[in-house]
């Protein structure tokens, strides 16, 4: 995480990958090797990641855990292109960022929030709509495609906002604790729809979250960071097959050992 007020070592480069509308793409995989990034504040240099290497293969799900203050979300801005590290290489396909926040549109309908990112690629709003329309049959939404977000709780405009991400093509989602707002049922519910719509339509996901639950449940492996600055300092593969429940033993042992590699960090 940034600290506050805090500005980049070096300029940021505006985000220049383009929207794809084409459909799913063909996954591709993220390699991080050494990457280090620091801000410049007031009081001087804040570390957010020391020496960072990190692969996940095409369509892998990846899960990275960590205290907070620790560089998680400055990690998926590297893969999304939207900093640059002051050391090591970070070599990632097209990827689209899913905030913890849904920040949909209140004017546009749900429907309209879903394809926003087609519409933006030049899709006519007619066709955007109907290539959004199975989304929502899919998520367990249908009959709300013309509901605004006010009129949606808080699990249902979480699968609007991850529509839209998916419709965005690309090949890899970084999702930033995209359920931390939501209450532990809605939560759970919304970790089985993800889980579902991945094992339809797979992707390479980097996904940040302080649950470690949740990322046995979701990931195919979990990466556990140190405190900041963020630093590997366990990777644990999850070997229970899909689909997944919380209180499965292989589950229960994945999120025990990364709870001590949590306070073994710390």
């Amino acid at each position: 995480m940034r600290a506050k007020g805090a500005t980049p070592l070096i300029d940021e480069p505006p985000s220049t990958a383009g929207l794809d509308p084409a459909g799913a793409p063909a996954p591709a995989g993220i390699g991080l090797d050494g990457v280090t990034r620091a801000y410049r504040t007031a009081r001087g240099l804040v570390p957010a990641l020391d020496a960072v290497t990190l692969h996940v293969a095409p369509a892998e799900i990846c899960a990275v855990v960590g205290p907070s203050g620790c560089g998680k979300s400055t990690l998926l801005e590297l893969v999304c292109g939207l900093q640059r590290p002051d050391a090591g290489t970070v070599r990632a396909g097209p990827a689209a960022l899913m905030f913890q926040r849904d920040l949909l549109l209140p004017w546009r309908t749900a429907l309209d929030n879903a394809a926003l990112p087609l519409r933006i690629a030049g899709v006519s709003a007619a066709a955007a709509r109907e290539q959004a329309r199975p989304w929502f049959a899919e998520l367990g939404l249908a009959g709300f495609e013309q509901a605004r977000p006010r009129e949606l709780s808080g699990g249902m405009r979480q699968r609007v906002a991850f529509v839209r991400t998916l419709l965005a093509g690309r090949p890899v989602l970084a999702l930033d604790e995209p359920f931390a707002a939501l209450d532990a049922l809605t939560r759970a519910e919304a970790q089985a729809w993800l889980a579902g719509a991945l094992a339809q339509e797979p992707r390479t996901v980097l996904l940040v979250t302080h649950d470690v639950e949740e990322a046995a449940v979701l990931a195919d492996r979990v990466v556990v960071l140190s405190p900041r600055p963020g630093r590997v300092v366990a990777e644990i593969a999850v070997p229970a097959p899909r689909p997944r429940h919380r209180t499965d033993p292989a589950i229960v042992a994945v999120r025990e050992h990364a709870l001590v590699a949590l306070g073994a960090g710390a």
